[in-house]
C-alpha cells in the first residue's frame, strides 16, 4: 500500500512526532492552519470513519483530550478545533483527526520546527 500516513506511522517518513504510542501516533502538520496544528493518526490503516473500529476511534478521543492538555501547557492555546474528513474532503484516504488550535490574538504562524521545540521543551 502507498499510503503516506501509513509511512509516517511507521517511522519510514520523519514527522515532528509528539506523541506515539502502541495504537496512535500524533505529528504536527507540516502545512499548518495555526500553529500546533496536529493530526492524530492510527497506526494500522483505516480508510476512513465507515472503516474505523469503535476501540481505535475510542483511543484516537482519548490521546485528543491529552494532545488538548499538553498544548494548552506548551502553546497557551484559547481554544481547540476537532476536524475528521470523509469522502471527496478527505485529501489522504487514511482515517485521521485535526487538532486544530485557536488563539484570542490571531498569532503570526511560526515554523513547523519551531513549534515541535515549544512542545518538545
Amino acid at each position: 500500500m502507498d499510503c503516506l500516513f501509513c509511512k509516517i506511522a511507521q517511522g519510514s517518513i520523519n514527522s515532528y512526532t509528539i506523541y506515539e504510542d502502541d495504537i496512535v501516533k500524533v505529528f504536527l502538520d507540516v502545512n499548518p492552519d495555526s500553529n500546533g496544528h496536529s493530526l492524530i493518526v492510527p497506526k494500522k490503516h483505516f480508510k476512513d470513519l465507515d472503516d474505523i473500529d469503535l476501540d481505535t476511534l475510542n483511543h484516537i478521543m482519548e490521546t485528543a483530550k491529552k494532545m488538548k492538555k499538553l498544548l494548552e501547557e506548551k502553546l497557551n492555546i484559547d481554544g481547540l478545533t476537532l476536524i475528521q474528513n470523509n469522502g471527496d474532503i478527505q485529501e489522504i484516504k487514511h482515517f485521521h483527526l485535526h487538532l486544530k488550535p485557536y488563539y484570542k490574538d490571531n498569532q503570526e504562524l511560526l515554523k513547523v520546527e519551531d513549534i515541535y521545540n515549544k512542545i518538545k521543551d
